[in-house]
């Protein structure tokens, strides 16, 4: 069905975007953005980075909560959407796929992010009118343990855009380390793709200058730091002890966001 699917612009992925977020608040439908558009709406400042190391947006990605299942499968085919039904009967309590005959797919991830790790955004929705929180865009990121290039163009800009804070006002480094603070596989995944950044990616991008370098190095550093003082749980130490000997995390397939 995807196959089918005609190539939209940026600009057509952007306004149906907003198409979909008013339609979604006119019928008290709880929708927030997640993914590439998700970051471009939360980095205003250094958008022009994420297009000169080549970012693109590619599908329309989501989060709402399951008991608005109902609402949410009405929302979208109203507008004129389609989804495989028996699919979703079957494998729609996480995610289900839409599809516009115009071009457009639109995921729809329900509660959390169920992928090598769990994000959890059942009493986070509330943060951000437009999109999950800044904080929970870098936990999406940071949970991959295959990070691509597209990823890592994403997580840096934020990291740029964003201030490491203790509050939701920027990035929340206490929720942060409270959340890796008992479960040692979300932490490890986490802490090597930041060590990874900060030790090779920043030196990839001809598009970053040395004081965007310098301020998205420290911004890693102090995350770090933070990370590594809050007290971890009898469970984490159990498990840091067996460290990546077992493997750690979910596989998952692509998920193109």
């Amino acid at each position: 069905m995807g196959d089918e699917l005609q190539l939209v612009s940026h600009q057509q992925m952007d306004s149906e975007a907003r198409r979909i977020a008013e339609q979604a608040q006119e019928n008290g439908v709880t929708l927030r953005l997640i993914g590439a558009l998700a970051f471009e709406r939360q980095c205003p400042r250094y958008n022009y980075l994420r297009e000169a190391m080549g970012r693109e947006l590619s599908d329309l990605d989501f989060v709402a909560f399951s008991k608005q299942w109902d609402q949410i499968v009405q929302l979208l085919t109203h507008m004129g959407y389609s989804f495989d039904e028996r699919h979703a009967m079957l494998h729609g309590a996480d995610r289900i796929i839409f599809f516009h005959p115009e071009g457009f797919r639109v995921d729809i991830f329900f509660d959390r992010l169920d992928m090598c790790h769990v994000v959890d955004f059942r009493k986070r929705l509330h943060i951000d009118p437009v999109t999950i929180s800044v904080t929970d865009l870098l936990l999406e990121k940071l949970q991959i343990v295959e990070i691509t290039r597209k990823d890592i163009i994403d997580t840096l800009v934020l990291l740029r855009e964003h201030r490491i804070n203790q509050t939701e006002a920027g990035i929340n480094a206490d929720y942060v380390a409270r959340r890796f603070g008992t479960d040692w596989g979300f932490y490890y995944t986490a802490t090597e793709n930041l060590k990874h950044m900060r030790e090779k990616s920043l030196a990839e991008f001809d598009a970053l200058t040395e004081k965007d370098r310098a301020v998205v190095g420290e911004q890693i550093e102090q995350l770090l730091d933070r990370i590594e003082t809050e007290p971890k749980s009898l469970l984490w130490q159990a498990r840091a002890a067996i460290g990546p000997r077992l493997r750690w995390y979910k596989p998952v397939g692509d998920l193109t966001r």
